[in-house]
């Protein structure tokens, strides 16, 4: 199953960070936080993923197209031309950047990718967000109720998504957060069948309004309720929070050895 990261946005709430790269490249413990987020994938046997790009997509391609470069030491022979990677270690993935467009919707974003999914299952998350969520428990819920989209929510107050959702786990609606509003919230880490394709339009799709709202209405959209560890990075503080986790050895998300 492969796994769609949205990494296209303008990052305007972390501004002191998202003005030199754009937010997913943003380090905690010196790798973006992007990496993280696809090393706790990996963790869990999910090695291939398509990343939607806008915001300074080139930075995220340079990263990968010099991954060993950030990643391994290297002797570079200057006389013969030649650079030697040491110590190298590969990760299993497989990596599709594709530029979604610099004022695309997220909507948009999934639509442009469609051609790189196929006819099939796929998972799909925001690249500024990690959790210690049991992504195998995820899957096998949402192939367990054959409904077309299944999202992670939790109970944090931030500002998302809100959900109401009933005892059987189906979401009756979806809107957006007010301010002092403490109900469950859209997590990102979803699962979604191919038909989602078919709720999104153009460009200016937006996929928390229009496509969740009438997903909730059919009774197509399923909640996968998670208790744990869960935080995004919309902010320098929250950044910071996330950094001091990892110097502190204790990071929820930090599930590889």
């Amino acid at each position: 199953m492969k796994v769609v990261i949205l990494a296209g946005g303008l990052g305007t709430r972390i501004s002191e960070e998202s003005h030199l790269k754009p937010k997913p490249m943003i380090e905690i413990g010196g790798r973006p936080i992007l990496w993280h987020i696809m090393k706790y994938y990996s963790e869990f046997g999910f090695h291939e993923f398509v990343i939607c790009l806008g915001y300074k997509q080139y930075v995220v391609k340079e990263y990968f197209a010099d991954y060993f470069l950030h990643t391994s030491d290297v002797t570079f022979d200057l006389a013969n031309n030649q650079m030697e990677v040491l110590n190298n270690y590969s990760e299993p993935w497989k990596v599709t950047l594709v530029d979604t467009g610099l004022y695309t919707m997220t909507g948009g974003r999934v639509k442009r990718i469609q051609q790189y999914i196929g006819d099939e299952p796929f998972m799909l998350t925001y690249g500024d967000g990690v959790c210690n969520v049991d992504l195998n428990g995820l899957v096998e819920f949402h192939k367990s109720h054959g409904k077309i989209a299944t999202i992670t929510t939790v109970n944090i107050g931030q500002q998302k998504g809100v959900l109401d959702i009933g005892s059987d786990n189906v979401i009756h609606a979806f809107r957006e957060k007010s301010a002092n509003d403490g109900a469950v919230i859209n997590g990102g880490f979803m699962v979604l069948n191919p038909e989602i394709f078919g709720y999104l339009k153009d460009d200016t799709t937006i996929f928390e309004q229009g496509p969740m709202q009438m997903l909730a209405e059919e009774g197509q959209l399923m909640s996968y309720y998670h208790d744990g560890f869960w935080q995004c990075m919309d902010t320098q503080r929250e950044m910071k929070k996330l950094e001091a986790l990892w110097q502190s050895g204790n990071a929820p998300w930090k599930i590889w050895k």
